[in-house]
């Protein structure tokens, strides 16, 4: 493996020791593929984004509590929310003890005693002020009869092994999100997508079979997760132009000016004005890393700044670009917010405009000047998945004279959506036929997330072959 370059640094990281724990060898040499990001050609690796969900089905270690903690049956079809339907009362088992031995005993049967966050373990005994009731977990006791190792244990506490039976009363502070929501809605459908989080936002895409219940879903959200005050369902696709969608406040207040962090750095956006997806931190920060101090980014499609404001602190001269001119003025602000506002150049264009003006103008001035001893690369990042692979044409002879050293050719990092059975095959396709030339063995592609069923996110980076770029003058 060291034959082929992998860094030191590779091997010590947790992330990396904790897969390859756990992995046969092909699969950790592909984990070295991952985070190599030196390998040619056409190679996908995937990373996974951190994003808020609610589970849709559930997990192992609920499935046995599926009947103690289901509300009320009543509920089911609600769609406006009333708590107090939610109340219920169950049988469940207790121990009476005295209150100077509960410490000891709830350590010596922690894997028996009630665990569930919310509910008390141990409640007072109305027949015995100095007494306890310890409530036990009624799947783990069956027909309300100890094991021999519990009594075991009971008989070394000088405990009475007599189990009793106490009515516990659930309320809807009790009962967990997905648990509420699967009690309410149809049974046999899923209880909700995933959603994501946008400072005090809750970003949901429903269903069809779901809209009828999303004034409730909105609420049950805001009231199980602490921190969203304002959830809100997307109601058509993203527009191409200015890349935001048509939403819909469900639950709480309707201020969607929210302040969001990403990789330590603070944004302010208006979310229904502006594009941002929290699913996309991994992807900024992994694009950042590959810039050195003193390196030049191209921001084609900026949005308010995940990639152009962290390039900027990393010092690298930074050119911006957003058409959304929501976009553009929140990327005003946040470089100002961050304090690298004379650090940016930032532009209100069309994207091909952008390319064809301060990009060509900056590349026609700097490319030249290189040396072959200096470091400095050149990296245009567009991101604009619906678009993006359109506007490669773009480098076709953008430039005119003779090429520099191919060290100095600037790295494009475009990105695309495929649907295609192959999409690292599909997105390369697409990129040789706006560019006119083969990338073969020029070019690695990139697994980003998966958008949708059949629906990847990709992107592919290459540096701009010179045959490309360059116009040669005629003699």
């Amino acid at each position: 493996l060291w034959r082929f370059g992998y860094s030191a640094r590779l091997l010590k990281t947790n992330h990396f020791r904790t897969a390859a724990s756990n992995t046969s060898f092909p699969a950790v040499w592909m984990l070295l593929a991952q985070y190599s990001g030196t390998i040619p050609a056409r190679f996908v690796v995937v990373k996974k984004d951190k994003f808020f969900t609610m589970p849709e089905t559930v997990p192992e270690t609920d499935k046995t509590n599926v009947e103690l903690y289901s509300p009320h049956p009543e509920v089911r079809g609600m769609t406006l929310l009333n708590r107090a339907a939610f109340k219920r009362t169950v049988v469940v088992p207790v121990l009476k003890v005295k209150k100077e031995v509960v410490n000891t005993l709830l350590k010596s049967l922690k894997h028996t005693v009630l665990q569930r966050p919310g509910l008390k373990r141990v409640v007072e005994d109305p027949e015995d002020e100095d007494g306890r009731l310890v409530i036990l977990d009624p799947h783990k006791i069956p027909e309300f009869s100890l094991g021999e190792s519990e009594q075991e244990v009971l008989k070394r506490l000088n405990v009475q092994p007599e189990v009793s039976k106490y009515n516990l009363e659930l309320t809807y502070e009790n009962f967990k999100s997905e648990e509420i929501l699967r009690a309410v809605l149809p049974e046999g459908q899923e209880v909700t997508s995933g959603f994501s989080r946008v400072g005090h936002i809750a970003h949901l895409n429903l269903r069809d079979h779901q809209l009828p219940y999303r004034y409730l879903i909105g609420q049950v959200i805001i009231d199980k997760n602490p921190g969203i005050t304002c959830v809100v369902n997307k109601t058509n696709i993203i527009d191409s132009t200015y890349r935001n969608f048509q939403m819909e406040v469900l639950a709480g207040e309707s201020n969607l000016v929210t302040k969001v962090k990403e990789n330590n750095i603070a944004y302010e956006l208006d979310f229904s004005k502006v594009y941002w997806n929290p699913r996309l931190s991994t992807e900024h920060c992994r694009i950042v890393e590959l810039l050195k101090p003193g390196d030049v980014l191209f921001d084609v499609f900026a949005g308010i700044g995940p990639f152009a404001i962290p390039a900027a602190k990393k010092k690298c001269r930074v050119f911006a670009n957003d058409l959304n001119p929501e976009s553009y003025s929140w990327l005003l602000h946040n470089c100002k917010l961050n304090k690298v506002d004379n650090k940016i150049k930032a532009f209100n264009m069309d994207g091909r405009d952008f390319l064809l003006g301060p990009v060509r103008e900056e590349l026609s001035k700097e490319l030249p000047l290189l040396k072959e001893e200096q470091k400095t690369s050149f990296h245009i990042v567009m991101n604009l998945p619906a678009l993006a692979i359109e506007f490669l044409d773009v480098f076709r002879h953008l430039l005119v004279g003779e090429p520099c050293s191919a060290a100095g050719l600037p790295t494009v990092h475009c990105y695309g959506f495929s649907k295609h059975d192959d999409p690292a095959k599909d997105i390369q396709e697409r990129a040789e036929a706006s560019l006119g030339t083969s990338l073969a063995g020029r070019c690695s592609t990139y697994l980003v997330r998966n958008v949708a069923p059949n629906k990847e996110m990709l992107c592919i980076s290459f540096q701009i072959p010179a045959d490309v770029l360059y116009k040669r003058p005629c003699p």
